[in-house]
């Protein structure tokens, strides 16, 4: 019987886990934390009953993942909750840019921005489940649509600071920039267009799912279906060397690269582990969960039916604080990254106490307390916050380094989304997931098509793993 390793459970190395032992292997999962789950983690940090996302908590990219959906994790109690709006970015003096899952509804409150924003999401929107089976994977590859993902293609190719002039009024510029800053990307550089236009394009067909009862269900689900095929998973097991991986036919790593250099030492090919430990990892973030008497009075009505908020100003502001942080500066105002999933799953709150999830962009590493940054940007489009707040529970920067080895200095994304890493991944290669040792692959979101709760690195590793298989 065929024999497989996987290291790490974050969402990846879970889906590999479930795909290898559906294909008859015998799986075990060794996860180094006490917890499985990586970023798709909740809990109660502050009061009892009140449900935070540690990380991961608003999935447009998984809800249509095509692995997730081939899988059928609602069996396995995985619920897709959708907010009524999906994204607020609010602008002094109470307008907004808001987001829907309809691109006609979008379009319609974007003023004489209406066609373009209808020109540029409407047919990828349309198209997304067939634009998908190219976008989520690796780049350099023939694709099964090439006409489709060209027309995505050309606009996500340019700088977000380009594709934003395209847009007359500051509502549309800042929406989008807002979505686009996910990258944590100086937002003039090439490609820094392409992470929002893929997150956009997503949300128009199947909306910012939230999963009822935390991201922690994600988790739960492919667990259970784990359990059910046969697979072991061993939680507190920290593997630091390869003298520490049992024999097996295949080896998987939801790990970042230079974890994976560190484990496996010597017997990588010197290219490819030089390349591992140059890889580079981005900005990091500074994470406030709160508990909000009656929620955020956001003075832009929408944003209070709105599952998330980007809260940076204008496009030049967010453009600006993304230039900073990238510099190794923290901006006066950071852009802050608001969730409130307990509209669309108000299981997670107290009563009329809520839980309200933020986190904002700090250079790597950063050692600092943001907190008071960051409720003076939510302060400064929602007057009265500060009073309604009732507790909070911080992560910095380096508490995110801890709580998950993948986020080096902080930086949640597994790896900077620069042109050269979110085309290649961690080597200039067409074979992204293989690390040069036969029978060895890298799952995690290094890997194409990067950050999201959505497994499709954690597919295409097995992909390549069971060719390799057949071929033995």
């Amino acid at each position: 019987m065929t024999s497989a390793v996987v290291v790490g459970s974050g969402p990846n190395g879970l889906v590999a886990a479930v795909l290898l032992a559906r294909a008859g292997a015998r799986v075990t999962v060794f996860e180094a934390e006490d917890q499985i789950g990586g970023g798709t983690r909740s809990g109660a940090a502050i009061l009892p009953g009140l449900v935070h996302d540690h990380c991961s908590a608003v999935h447009p990219m998984a809800v249509g993942s095509p692995v997730l959906h081939e899988l059928d994790l609602g069996r396995y109690g995985l619920r897709w909750r959708l907010p009524e709006i999906d994204c607020v970015h609010p602008l002094d003096g109470g307008t907004a840019g808001v987001l829907y899952r309809s691109v006609a509804r979008t379009s319609a409150g974007l003023g004489q921005d209406a066609a373009r924003w209808s020109r540029l999401f409407d047919r990828p929107a349309a198209s997304y489940d067939r634009l998908a089976e190219d976008v989520l994977g690796p780049l350099l590859r023939f694709p099964r649509h090439p006409l489709l993902l060209a027309r995505f293609g050309l606009p996500a190719l340019v700088p977000a600071s380009v594709l934003a002039r395209a847009f007359a009024t500051e509502e549309a510029r800042a929406l989008f920039g807002g979505v686009a800053a996910h990258a944590f990307l100086p937002l003039h550089l090439p490609l820094s267009a392409s992470i929002g236009l893929g997150i956009l394009t997503a949300g128009h067909r199947h909306g910012w799912a939230v999963a009822a009862g935390g991201s922690r269900s994600i988790t739960d689900a492919l667990a259970a279906l784990l359990a059910e095929l046969g697979g072991r998973i061993e939680t507190g097991a920290r593997i630091r060397s390869a003298a520490e991986l049992p024999p097996a036919d295949v080896t998987m790593f939801d790990l970042a690269p230079g974890a994976v250099a560190e484990i496996l030492g010597d017997r990588l090919p010197a290219p490819i582990a030089r390349a591992y430990r140059r890889f580079r990892h981005g900005p990091g973030a500074f994470k406030v969960d709160f508990a909000v008497q009656d929620g955020v009075p956001w003075t832009a009505e929408p944003a209070r039916r709105a599952g998330t908020v980007h809260v940076g100003g204008t496009f030049a502001e967010v453009a600006a604080a993304e230039r900073a942080v990238n510099a190794g500066r923290l901006p006066e105002r950071p852009f802050v990254l608001v969730g409130q999933q307990y509209l669309a799953d108000p299981g997670r709150s107290a009563g009329n106490v809520h839980p309200v999830w933020t986190y904002a962009h700090v250079p790597a590493g950063y050692p600092g307390d943001v907190t008071e940054a960051i409720i003076a940007q939510i302060e400064r489009f929602a007057p009265g916050f500060r009073e309604r707040i009732i507790g909070r529970t911080v992560r910095s920067a380096r508490g995110f380094a801890a709580y998950n080895a993948n986020y080096v200095g902080g930086n949640i994304l597994t790896g900077a989304k620069n042109a050269q890493q979110l085309v290649f991944g961690p080597r200039a290669t067409l074979r992204p997931y293989d690390v040069g040792v036969p029978g060895y692959y890298l799952c995690s979101a290094a890997t194409p098509p990067g950050p999201g709760a959505h497994g499709m690195c954690g597919a295409r590793a097995v992909a390549a793993a069971l060719t390799y298989l057949d071929r033995q």
